[in-house]
């Protein structure tokens, strides 16, 4: 259904939060849903509501004063993203080596996306393996590189219609660091290696690894015929899609605060909604409309097993190389130009600050009298229970 909502009830600017609390107990009727996803269910529908208490923001220069409720802080929910991806990213910005670096995305075949829905932990840790030891494997080949990679990938598992579509975002160094440390070996501005012959690795190791896991029973293919499935997984092609390289460490660090922390829509592409539908953007202008209760079933099929790491780190990314084989790499690289990690500015610490860098907005001026004067209070307790004061972290 491409249309937009057009009934009475039409509001635009509506957020996934509303959606969660008009109809959260509808779909929680009509399908069973994992923990996970009852958790983020009712963390969308509480966020920045009195449930979860807050504070109110008093201007000591003027009367204004406004309530500031709390984040439900649930790593899937579109308003708790912000702060965490912008200290997530001062964070790894340390780690950005000053070389080119290179964007490519390993995809799972369609015919394994039924089973990465039914064992997703287990599916997606094949893929971050799979994935991770064809560009180190193909980075340390001599006849290739001959050098260790520094990689950090990132799962995503959707569409812009949030559709179900597992695949692998890894960010590659332009180049790695010898074994012996004694020099930085360059790849091409150009390509790294061979989508081809990424595919076929990446494709023979993904299917090494899930043969072991039905054997071992930690996988199962839901009735389908092993024999005749991996004849037709090793005959087709594995997309692996190299995108334009970075032209260099701040277009990453910029990539890395887009891509990290996104979740399977952001509020802002929500257009409508009413009754009967929920319509939101997807691609070139077009738009998707869909009932309501099948909007948050599409969006809570993206919630992540309990504290499964969608980020990661190999090679001279990985943390047991950050504070050598990382750091030796920067030395040999810092003499062509780049500017040495200790000239970076400090990223801001507290959240206001940060929304300042991130929006614009300081939240500590009044929008009533334009004065920095806005400190943070108790809201008034009605119960006698003892205030719920925000927590500014």
């Amino acid at each position: 259904m491409h249309a937009h909502a057009t009934g009475s009830a039409a509001r635009a600017g509506a957020e996934v939060g509303d959606i969660a609390r008009r109809w959260g107990d509808e779909l929680r009727a009509g399908r069973p849903l994992r923990s996970e996803e009852l958790r983020a269910l009712s963390d969308f529908a509480a966020c920045r509501t009195p449930s979860l208490g807050g504070h109110l923001d008093v201007c000591e220069a003027c009367d204004f004063s406004r309530p500031a409720y709390n984040s439900c802080r649930n790593r899937h929910c579109p308003k708790c993203q912000s702060l965490r991806q912008a200290r997530w990213t001062e964070a790894r910005r340390a780690r950005v080596l000053p070389t080119h670096y290179f964007h490519v995305v390993f995809t799972l075949p369609a015919q394994l996306r039924p089973t990465a829905r039914r064992h997703r932990a287990a599916i997606f840790d094949m893929l971050f393996a799979a994935a991770s030891a064809t560009l180190l494997e193909l980075g340390a080949d001599p006849e290739r590189l001959g050098a260790q990679l520094g990689i950090t990938a990132v799962l995503h598992t959707w569409t812009r219609e949030l559709g179900w579509h597992p695949h692998l975002h890894c960010i590659v160094t332009g180049g790695g660091l010898r074994t012996d440390g004694l020099a930085w070996k360059s790849a091409a501005k150009r390509f790294l290696f061979p989508v081809l012959v990424m595919g076929k690795l990446f494709r023979g190791k993904f299917l090494d690894a899930l043969a072991i896991a039905i054997d071992n029973g930690i996988v199962g293919l839901a009735g389908k015929d092993r024999s005749r499935l991996f004849a037709e997984l090793y005959r087709i092609s594995w997309v692996v899609y190299a995108k334009r390289p970075f032209g260099g460490p701040d277009q990453v660090i910029r990539y890395l605060g887009r891509y990290t922390h996104r979740v399977g829509i952001s509020n802002s592409r929500i257009i409508a909604v009413d009754d009967d539908q929920v319509v939101f953007d997807t691609k070139g202008g077009k738009s998707v409309a869909i009932a309501p209760t099948e909007f948050l079933g599409r969006l809570l099929d993206h919630v992540l097993p309990s504290r499964f790491v969608k980020i990661r780190h190999y090679g001279l990314h990985a943390s047991s190389n950050a504070k050598t084989r990382l750091e030796r790499a920067r030395d040999l690289l810092t003499p062509l130009g780049a500017p040495p990690a200790a000239d970076v500015t400090p990223a801001p610490q507290t959240g206001a600050d940060l929304l300042l860098a991130l929006t614009g907005v300081d939240v500590r001026v009044c929008p009533r009298c334009g004065v920095d004067a806005i400190v943070g209070k108790p809201l008034p307790v009605r119960d006698g229970s003892s205030p719920t004061v925000f927590d500014t972290s």
